[in-house]
């Protein structure tokens, strides 16, 4: 069978190890779960994607970039710095240029052809990358440094995940202007009402709507592929654009201003970081098969489109998306451009949840409730207090920059943030997992970094004008990642300082008077070589142990998931004694009570049914000692206030659940 893609696209020159593809090929591939998403060429036995499998990637994976036809022209010739683009043809052309070239060379070249190769046991996204690269001991040196980029890079998609369904739907919205100006009172409540609508359905799951956003986001590349035939046949002379030296002279010619524009083009490839953090539900092959067969014909499509009309009618530069259309076709299209961004910002909010679920497994945000509303889908999840404050953000943003324009300024920032911490990351990454040489992985890194740090540099004069936004966000969860990390590590290590090695409580107690009833209990633990406080405490006040005692040790995993198989690990310690080891990935959901009652019964022979559940509560006290600012104390506190509880994160049953207090010096 003739591929599809492109060569660059097609070759399989980098690593991609069998074990580290898509866990929805894996799991799909060995359980019943629908029609299989892969289907293996007879001839020369390569994985091709179904159409069912391109056709939802489509709908999930470009929701974002698919609706930057929206703004990113009109961004372009808004005023920069006191300096406005003229509408000229050398000038549109070359924009032109810029945009082709960007499209390519970050979406099709870095993202498509290299990052997205760079897989977490399948999973991708800058979270799951830092964990790929994250040591398993203590953080230190340069890589303590490149954790603490991955982690501000997180944070940067946070705030990506406030802006995009805000510039999304205020952008559609603003169509009703062209309809009729006097519409114009109309954009900002429109705008919060659909963002309230949205979020509000996010509790009820998105599998049945998902079901309808492939064919609406190819109904919408479709139109957007018509739009631009229909201008472009008007005016063939903008083809002239794949050229770049058309972008280079377009630059040269502007000085100044055209490098400004760059801030601009950008929002052309903004959602590019979705492939990547979206890879794990759909693998790279689907993706890529979206992007060239649909997407990116698409996208060129329009953008030229746009220019060829800008050529002939220069005035309608202020809205030259829904400008180029018919006049009769603007209220569907007003509709379509609707539905288009809220798909745009489902993709966004669903994101913001994987990521949470990913940083409270790593150990990067205190435990929250995490609800699964599709049970035959792992990844349907919905986190409440997420979504309540991207909610509040948005309306927030809406109501505070006003219109689509005053957005871009902040949109720009935060995604070229993102991106070039992705590139740096790569770096690592190849070095250290594919063993690179420093000069081959340099020197392609290199390459990336010059643009993406010419992209931010065009975004870095919009710090004032909202460029500021993502920056706070950022900062503000990177201190809260970074503090319940820290506040975590800290009470494990002065847990551990006052705890005694497992074998050794072990002896003493055999050696002792404490009575052995009858029973099971379970003491949850995180480190496996030492007592569990719970432990210790059950034995110092109750002096009595029920017969069969378990040390359940949790230990989280830097890869996304675990197979059942390997989840549980037994030591016979003696004397009704049992060391468990219970490993799970970010993006496992932790049941305990599952687990024992399946692995675990087979493991020991025990039946955990009746059993017992200790945990340790931790009470914490602010003090001046060594670890972290008395300040940062106090959110850790606060924090861990406000966490959910241990016993309904592992779900244990409430009637078979103990709890003994242990304090904690901070």
């Amino acid at each position: 069978m003739p591929s599809l893609l492109p060569w660059w696209a097609e070759s399989e020159s980098l690593p991609t190890p069998a074990e580290n593809r898509s866990p929805v090929f894996t799991a799909c591939a060995n359980r019943e779960c629908g029609p299989t998403p892969y289907i293996f060429d007879p001839v020369d036995g390569q994985r091709v994607a179904s159409k069912g499998l391109v056709l939802g990637a489509l709908g999930v994976v470009f929701g974002d970039i698919g609706t930057s036809p929206l703004y990113a022209i009109k961004e372009s010739f808004h005023e920069h710095l006191g300096q406005q683009l003229e509408v000229t043809a050398p000038n549109v052309v070359g924009l032109l240029s810029l945009v082709f070239w960007a499209l390519i060379f970050v979406i099709s070249l870095k993202y498509l052809h290299f990052v997205m190769r760079a897989d977490n046991h399948g999973e991708g996204g800058i979270l799951a990358l830092t964990a790929l690269i994250r040591p398993s001991g203590s953080l230190s040196g340069r890589r303590r440094w490149i954790v603490l980029i991955g982690l501000f890079g997180a944070a940067l998609l946070y705030g990506d995940g406030v802006i995009t369904p805000a510039i999304s739907v205020l952008s559609a919205v603003e169509g009703t202007k062209v309809i009729s100006p006097a519409l114009e009172s109309w954009v900002l409540p429109l705008a919060v009402i659909i963002l309230v609508a949205l979020f509000s359905i996010q509790r009820w799951g998105t599998h049945a709507v998902g079901k309808a956003f492939g064919p609406i986001m190819l109904v919408w590349f479709a139109t957007l592929g018509v739009l631009g035939i229909t201008n472009i046949v008007d005016e063939p002379g903008v083809l002239r654009a794949v050229n770049p030296l058309e972008g280079l002279r377009f630059i040269v010619d502007n000085g100044v201003t055209g490098f400004l524009v760059l801030g601009a083009v950008f929002l052309v490839v903004t959602g590019g970081e979705a492939l990547y953090a979206d890879m794990g539900h759909f693998g790279r092959r689907p993706i890529a098969l979206a992007w060239y067969r649909v997407a990116l014909p698409g996208l060129l499509l329009n953008y030229f489109g746009q220019g060829a009309m800008l050529l002939q009618n220069p005035e309608n530069v202020d809205n030259p998306f829904y400008k180029m259309a018919p006049g009769w076709s603007l209220i569907p299209l007003v509709v379509l451009s609707t539905m288009a961004t809220v798909i745009a910002s489902q993709a966004l909010i669903s994101g913001a949840f994987s990521l949470t679920r990913q940083a409270v497994q790593l150990g990067y945000l205190p435990r929250l409730r995490i609800t699964h509303n599709n049970e035959s889908e792992e990844g349907q999840i919905y986190v409440p207090v997420i979504n309540w404050l991207l909610l509040a953000g948005c309306i927030g943003v809406v109501l505070g920059f006003r219109s689509s324009t005053n957005l871009a300024a902040a949109y720009g920032l935060a995604v070229t943030g993102t991106m070039a911490i992705t590139t740096i990351l790569f770096y690592a990454m190849a070095r250290q997992k594919w063993r690179w040489p420093a000069w081959r992985a340099g020197s392609l890194c290199a390459l990336f970094l010059i643009i993406d740090l010419a992209f931010l540099g065009a975004n870095i004069p919009k710090i004032p004008s909202g460029g500021w936004f993502p920056l706070v966000v950022g900062v503000l969860l990177l201190i809260v990642l970074t503090t319940w990390f820290t506040g975590r590590k800290i009470t494990a290590e002065r847990i551990a300082h006052r705890s005694m090695p497992l074998g050794q409580f072990v002896d003493r107690v055999v050696d002792s008077a404490v009575v052995r009833g009858p029973g099971v209990g379970v003491y949850l633990g995180s480190n496996p070589a030492f007592t569990p406080q719970s432990l210790a405490s059950h034995v110092r006040h109750a002096g009595v142990l029920p017969k069969q005692v378990c040390i359940l040790a949790i230990i989280v995993e830097p890869r996304p998931l675990v197979a059942p198989e390997e989840q549980l690990e037994h030591d016979d310690l003696g004397n009704g004694f049992h060391l468990l080891r219970y490993h799970v990935g970010f993006t496992d959901t932790t049941d305990v009570p599952g687990v024992l009652s399946t692995s675990g019964t087979a493991l020991t022979g025990i039946d955990f049914s009746t059993a017992s559940f200790v945990l340790g509560r931790e009470t914490y006290r602010v003090t001046n000692r060594p670890g972290m600012a008395m300040w940062r104390e106090r959110l850790f506190v606060l924090m861990i206030r406000n966490a959910r509880t241990a016993d309904a994160y592992f779900q244990l049953p409430p009637d078979q659940t103990i709890e003994l207090g242990v304090q904690v010096e901070l």
